[in-house]
């Protein structure tokens, strides 16, 4: 086949197909800005509507790929691809693409159950799989977390389903679970009433519910107090670091010590 067979089919073939794959091109660029448009407009309707955010992100993810998918239909069929073969084709393939990414379906799965039962929402903070932090979003496939120090940590959420899962928004209020040692020689009701007055000095610890101020245990080189205060979820760093810095202080003040590891090194000498 020479050059002037080649260049001839070439231009057939832009006679032919030259309009279509243009006007499938232009079809495809229109077709994802307006489906952005649609799905920025569906997220701030559902806002509106005071729709829970929780289901806000999963149903805009899903109509954007229900969308994207009828575009692709829309273009192949500009193509002259029959409609019903296409989708047959289309079947068959996503068939063996979700064998093939079983793991993948079961995130879907796993959200679809996370929207349904509510183990968490939007805006909670959870420990699941060894990690933990703000729920900041729920997609289709993933859960979006972050961090107290604002990493990002996107988790699959069939990873999250399969294991246990620790709300600690959802209660609302938390106690606070502290120790705090003195030595062996110190008083312990003089510590204990020391630990009472800054609890009744902290701000945000709700003392209408009690608190317990016990003796955990006997240590090697302390007497440990056990100390536990109710709070509201969103107090409880805020009360803890207070309680840790207060407490030193006023032992301090009170001349009660807080014991600490110490070595004693004992030479001997040879006397050869």
């Amino acid at each position: 086949m020479d050059l002037n067979s080649i260049w001839e089919v070439i231009r057939q073939f832009i006679l032919e197909y030259g309009l279509s794959v243009i006007g499938a091109i232009v079809t495809l660029i229109i077709g994802f800005w307006v489906i952005g448009l649609l799905t920025r407009a569906l997220k701030r309707t559902m806002e509106k509507r005071g729709l829970d955010p929780t289901i806000r992100p999963f149903l805009a993810s899903l109509v954007s790929v229900g969308l994207k998918v009828l575009l692709l239909l829309s273009v192949a069929g500009m193509f002259g691809v029959e409609t019903t073969s296409f989708i047959a084709i289309f079947s068959a393939l996503a068939f063996a693409v979700g064998l093939a990414l079983q793991g993948n379906l079961s995130h879907f799965a796993s959200g679809i159950l996370i929207l349904i039962f509510k183990p968490f929402r939007v805006g909670d903070f959870i420990v699941a799989q060894g990690y933990s932090g703000t729920v900041k979003e729920i997609q289709i496939f993933n859960t979006i977390l972050t961090t107290l120090d604002n990493r990002v940590i996107i988790m699959p959420n069939g990873s999250i389903t399969s294991g246990p899962i620790e709300n600690l928004t959802s209660p609302g209020e938390r106690k606070v679970d502290m120790t705090f040692g003195i030595g062996y020689p110190d008083d312990i009701d003089k510590a204990r009433s020391v630990i009472d007055q800054v609890i009744q000095n902290t701000p945000n610890v709700l003392l209408d519910k009690g608190y317990d101020i016990l003796v955990k245990e006997l240590g090697d080189s302390s007497v440990n107090f056990a100390v536990r205060v109710w709070v509201k979820v969103a107090d409880y760093w805020g009360v803890y670091f207070h309680m840790q810095e207060h407490v030193k202080k006023e032992f301090d003040k009170a001349g009660v010590g807080i014991p600490f590891p110490q070595m004693d090194v004992h030479m001997y000498q040879n006397g050869n």
